[in-house]
């Protein structure tokens, strides 16, 4: 593991015409609040960016999280805050979010 992240998050923000994507689900704005969100709490080892595709169209919005590579299904900002305070924070997966 890198010194510098203990975790990376790369959420879809991916628009597609006539087909599924994160975007449709306000994927930007929820990503910008999660990057908020860490810096508010100090989180000095996390790092939020955005991805193109992460090819799970069907399921999004969606965030992977790196390096264990747990992705998430999100939709709302509980779902970003409980995130942040459990896997981030805590060390420990939201099994209700994991896809």
């Amino acid at each position: 593991m890198s010194d510098f992240y203990q975790y990376h998050l790369f959420f879809c923000t991916h628009e597609r015409k006539n087909k599924a994507h994160c975007q449709e689900h306000d994927a930007s704005s929820l990503r910008n609040y999660a990057k908020q969100r860490v810096k508010d709490l100090k989180l000095k080892k996390v790092r939020i960016n955005n991805s193109g595709c992460l090819n799970r169209c069907a399921l999004g919005p969606m965030l992977v999280i790196y390096p264990e590579g747990v992705w998430y299904q999100y939709h709302n900002i509980k779902d970003i805050d409980e995130i942040i305070q459990q896997h981030l924070i805590e060390g420990r997966i939201v099994e209700r979010l994991k896809k």
